[in-house]
């Protein structure tokens, strides 16, 4: 039967996605000028914003680009905000736009450096356990300096390397050869046990190196997008967030790497695989062949990453440009001195930032109707009730929750900017708003750790060509981040409830490491 042109829209709307969710999409398109124009415009933000939190609870059957947009781009049609105001929200970002378009660029630029260190700790460590923790501790030392996503991709490249290469000499043929390692066609019975097991192992340092990001992700303004638009709020140098997070972050960091500890050493939730002793004798002399091939050349681009990772580090912590800026530099340095300099080489580089920089400024426009629609001036006024550390830890948790099933990003961002205008209003002091900041930075960074959902690093990992390879799943992912969650929840929970991060954050003060703030330092408004 020919297929009538409504027939052939519907099939091309949202391509591959199952039948429920278009319709579902579908339903949301038309309920909702139904509930703003006959109900209440209050009820019909309420309903977008749970319509766009499940695009992005379901982004593994759609990436949340598009349902997310059309939804934003009907609400904005019917009046719930303006064009201008959305304009607005994303200016006032505009660093943290600028952070994920030149710095996620910037780092691929330095992958080789990056893959060269995490291939040293596989084939020169054997024991499984400090593998783990370093991978664990490395993955957080350079997210708190890059960008997660960034690292993550790292970890995946020298993954799918070893995979590939172990699979491919398993199946009986040279490294040089060509092979898919996706078939197990050709692996011969004795080899596809210590596959089994080498898939775990990679499972387990991934989970770990996933963890880690989130670790090392809250500690500074640059670790995640929301830091910086947290950060940006609140008017916080690189320095200056660090310290302020610190009371929270450092024993965070410290319980992180001891669970990773405990569940190596107990064997616990699929940890303490170890890799097949046959598995690391391929690994070690495919390892020794690209070393031996290394020319001075090679040599001369890996000491140039390693210089240009230097002046990173330095331009963050003195704050000498913006953080996008710093990584607008960082490309054109790595490209100089690596001799890349045709623009399709370039171009591969912002292949990963821009897909989410869209959807960024689609959470920017959901933002937007939050504000006008005056969404969250409830909740916040509610939990604004409590007092002293408990209002801390209602915020804390709040944020947790949300960034569990949302993305964290899009839930800080809501929340500084309902904060930052509860603070112009006059609700709270300056230090009352930087200590919620504070609050609202660990509580969308922490507890998000318990599902693909709310990290994004654990998301890319999710749906990268990687995860079938060696069996992550969805399911398999929440039940092997469950010792973590807990441990990272409590630990933030307990620092901020005991009054701890009250009491350190006025030794700062008392020493003059930080300063108070005026109402009006940092960034612009959000409200008109």
């Amino acid at each position: 039967m020919e297929q009538t042109y409504l027939q052939a829209i519907y099939r091309n709307f949202l391509g591959q996605a199952p039948q429920w969710y278009k319709l579902t999409i579908i339903s949301f398109l038309i309920l909702n000028p139904i509930i703003f124009f006959f109900i209440s415009p209050y009820v019909a933000g309420w309903a977008l914003v749970l319509e766009f939190i499940f695009t992005l609870a379901m982004a593994l059957k759609c990436y949340p680009l598009q349902p997310g947009g059309l939804l934003a781009i009907q609400a904005i049609a019917m009046g719930m905000s303006t064009p201008d105001q959305v304009l607005h929200e994303i200016t006032i970002n505009l660093e943290v736009v600028l952070l994920l378009i030149f710095m996620v660029a910037g780092i691929y630029f330095m992958k080789n450096l990056l893959l060269f260190l995490f291939t040293k700790i596989i084939t020169k460590v054997k024991s499984k356990i400090v593998v783990s923790l370093l991978f664990c501790f490395s993955s957080a030392f350079l997210s708190a300096f890059l960008d997660a996503l960034t690292v993550i991709a790292v970890i995946i490249s020298v993954a799918v390397g070893f995979y590939s290469v172990y699979h491919k000499v398993a199946s009986g043929k040279q490294t040089s050869n060509a092979h898919d390692h996706t078939s197990d066609n050709d692996l011969p019975d004795y080899s596809r046990d210590d596959l089994q097991q080498f898939r775990a192992y990679l499972r387990n340092l991934l989970m770990h190196a996933g963890v880690g990001t989130a670790l090392g992700g809250v500690m500074t303004i640059v670790g995640e997008p929301q830091n910086l638009i947290i950060g940006e709020q609140a008017g916080w140098s690189f320095i200056e967030f660090a310290i302020r997070m610190s009371p929270v972050t450092l024993p965070v960091l410290l319980f992180g790497l001891i669970t990773c500890f405990l569940v190596e050493k107990f064997k616990v939730f699929s940890y303490g695989v170890k890799m097949p002793a046959n598995v690391r004798k391929i690994l070690v002399d495919f390892d020794l062949e690209e070393s031996s091939q290394r020319t001075k050349s090679d040599k001369a681009k890996l000491l140039a990453q390693g210089l240009i990772a230097v002046w990173l580090i330095v331009g963050l912590a003195l704050h000498l440009a913006s953080v996008g800026l710093i990584g607008l530099t960082v490309i054109i340095l790595a490209t100089s001195f690596t001799g890349i300099i045709e623009e399709h080489q370039i171009g591969h580089a912002f292949e990963e930032a821009l897909p989410f920089t869209a959807l960024l400024a689609v959470f920017f426009a959901v933002v937007a109707v939050i504000i006008d629609q005056q969404l969250f001036t409830p909740v916040i006024t509610w939990v604004l009730t409590y007092e002293g550390d408990m209002q801390l830890v209602m915020f804390y948790l709040a944020n947790g929750v949300l960034s569990m099933v949302s993305d964290n990003v899009f839930v800080g961002t809501v929340y500084i900017t309902e904060v930052k205008k509860a603070l112009l209003a006059g609700q709270i002091t300056r230090d009352q708003f930087d200590m919620l900041a504070v609050a609202i930075n660990t509580g969308t960074n922490l507890p998000s750790v318990a599902t693909p959902n709310g990290q994004a690093a654990f998301l890319f990992l999710l749906t990268s060509a990687l995860a079938p390879l060696i069996r992550l799943s969805y399911g398999r992912m929440v039940y092997m981040a469950i010792p973590y969650t807990i441990v990272l929840t409590i630990v933030g929970l307990i620092m901020i409830y005991s009054g701890t991060l009250v009491e350190y954050t006025n030794i700062f003060y008392d020493m003059g490491i930080i300063e108070h703030h005026n109402t009006l330092d940092g960034g612009s408004s959000s409200s008109h």
